[in-house]
């Protein structure tokens, strides 16, 4: 969430800040809701001081042997006043941290200004796109050929926007999140975690998924747990109201799961394939950063998201998000578009995100200073590390060939093997 004291010396500047994104936000609404909370608190520091001064004198009108009871029964008129006031305290302060939650980050100076994607500039591009002596399917179309991807028995099992792996593409699932894996923990750094796959109402909060994305997530019934849409929340929160030392950073983690997401606002979007799925398996990466080195760190992140890519050989652009494409809770966000063949078009594999300090001070992320001092809050960063999915079509699209098989990318190899092909029958 933003800095209440930003908010207080410069609502004007912050609400600048947010119609780049787009964002109808009220900045008015919240310097009332604070000037109601500050003059609520004035008045009952005022009446607790009097209530002090008043027992005071009682006591020493007792002493004196003297009737004290106008005081008591003014006492009485403070203390009453005072629970009247605490009362309403609580009403403002839950509504002002209720719009504080709902606001989304501010974006970084460097994060071009745009509406919607059409505004979002290349900053690079890597590998060239695969010409083919044929038209290339897509890779739906590959995977039930090739009898790997049933999306009639997924549909049959749970419904639409699932599907069953058999075979080859259930084998080829698990090579890859090994292989994203074996790659962070080994050559970047990251320390393997595997994290509950439901979380609480606090941990969801702290990242930013509620309360605003309530109807973006799956909620146990009867229960307050949600299912994580991805290991961003739990790994993110992994250190929620500790403070790490300085020394300690960057924290570096990777996790393999489960993702589960209702795709709401979605309905007629990538009805078919793996591309928009309820449940997909992701390998996600979360740095924990001092603030002065945090866009570093994005960029060290965006680069490991890279070298998967490149490893596998599959064409991929980067381009940086421009203020109105960004997510809620980002300051500065790149994604990797990966080239599909099929749909002749690229498209996202992959967001790196810096949070800045935003998800920090709701999930209560310091550190103490190596010099010593107050903990500051420190900075998050997430990206996709990368979405098994998402990965594998690109593989079968990029790799198919003429007579319906696919070739296997060589980093692959190993974990699946040394197959080099999934064969047509």
């Amino acid at each position: 969430m933003l800095d209440r004291k930003l908010l207080q010396r410069d609502p004007a500047g912050v609400a600048r800040a947010l119609a780049l994104r787009g964002s109808p936000v009220d900045v008015v609404e919240f310097t009332v809701l604070d000037g109601r909370r500050r003059a609520l608190l004035v008045e009952i520091e005022g009446l607790k001081s009097e209530r002090n001064a008043v027992s005071a004198e009682v006591a020493a009108h007792k002493r004196a042997g003297k009737d004290a009871s106008p005081l008591i029964e003014r006492m009485g008129i403070v203390n009453a006043r005072i629970r009247e006031l605490d009362q309403a305290l609580d009403a403002v302060q839950a509504e002002e941290r209720a719009w504080i939650l709902s606001v989304p980050n501010m974006p970084h100076a460097s994060v071009p200004v745009g509406r919607d994607e059409r505004d979002n500039p290349v900053i690079r591009a890597w590998g060239e796109p695969p010409r083919f002596p044929f038209a290339p399917k897509e890779h739906w179309e590959l995977g039930e050929s090739l009898k790997g991807l049933d999306f009639g028995r997924g549909a049959k099992l749970a419904g639409s926007r699932f599907v069953v792996c058999r075979h080859w593409a259930a084998r080829l699932e698990r090579a890859l999140a090994n292989f994203f894996l074996d790659v962070h923990t080994r050559e970047h750094g990251y320390t393997e975690m595997l994290t509950p796959l439901m979380v609480n109402r606090e941990t969801m909060t702290g990242t930013g998924q509620l309360p605003k994305f309530a109807d973006d997530l799956f909620k146990l019934e009867n229960w307050d747990y949600f299912l994580i849409p991805t290991a961003e929340v739990p790994l993110t929160n992994l250190h929620a109201a500790e403070i790490l030392e300085e020394k300690e950073l960057p924290l570096a983690y990777a996790a393999q799961t489960p993702c589960f997401r209702s795709e709401a606002g979605s309905y007629g979007k990538d009805t078919k394939g793996l591309i928009r799925m309820h449940q997909f398996t992701k390998v996600e990466m979360v740095r924990l950063s001092h603030p002065e080195r945090s866009y570093e760190e994005l960029e060290i992140m965006r680069g490991h998201a890279e070298a998967l890519l490149q490893r596998l050989e599959l064409p991929h652009r980067v381009v940086a998000l421009c203020t109105g494409d960004m997510g809620f809770a980002a300051a500065k966000t790149y994604d990797i578009e990966v080239w599909l063949p099929g749909q002749n078009c690229y498209r996202e594999i992959s967001s790196c995100s810096n949070c800045g300090d935003f998800q920090a001070r709701r999930a209560n992320l310091r550190f103490r200073p190596a010099g010593g001092g107050k903990p500051e809050y420190l900075h998050t960063l997430n990206g996709s590390g990368l979405p098994v999915g998402r990965t594998l079509v690109a593989i079968l699209e990029n790799g198919q060939r003429e007579d319906g098989g696919v070739a296997i990318p060589e980093a692959l190899r190993p974990y699946m093997d040394g197959l080099k092909a999934i064969e047509p029958d």
